[in-house]
């Protein structure tokens, strides 16, 4: 059965929209969830990718995991071109800068991740490629203090 990715993520969004920042059913429910809006690396254009996040004292971590994949996913592409990007968390909207870490951080950050989200274990098993873990910090805006 082949799934429609755009609507399935059409539908996820429409659902954490309507719920202040979780899911009501689906692979994402009761998980930690939050919308990413990158700017694409070749076109230019927004792009939305709803993805599964940890916490690191005040900054959000998410992995470029793509389900085990042996390539990176488009939006860790996006990052690394633009790392200022949108983040959608609960019922909040920000902008944050993305930063891909360093292999040390990278270990502690994806072992915490997948301590939460079990299922970045298999991910990690089914690639050789190294997962990368991405820190998400937000920008403070004109008024807030930095």
């Amino acid at each position: 059965m082949s799934v429609d990715r755009h609507a399935f993520t059409e539908g996820l969004v429409a659902d954490f929209r309507a719920h202040a920042g979780h899911t009501t059913s689906g692979p994402f429910l009761g998980k930690d969830l939050l919308l990413l809006t990158t700017t694409g690396a070749k076109s230019g254009l927004k792009r939305m990718t709803p993805l599964v996040y940890s916490m690191d004292g005040d900054r959000l971590v998410i992995i470029a995991s793509k389900g085990g994949a042996d390539t990176h996913p488009a939006w860790y592409h996006n990052i690394v071109a633009n790392p200022v990007v949108t983040v959608e968390v609960g019922d909040e909207t920000f902008e944050a800068r993305a930063t891909v870490v360093n292999a040390a951080e990278r270990r502690r950050l994806f072992d915490a991740h997948a301590t939460i989200n079990p299922g970045f274990w298999d991910y990690e098993k089914k690639t050789d490629r190294t997962i990368p873990a991405i820190v998400l910090e937000r920008i403070a805006s004109a008024g807030q203090a930095k």
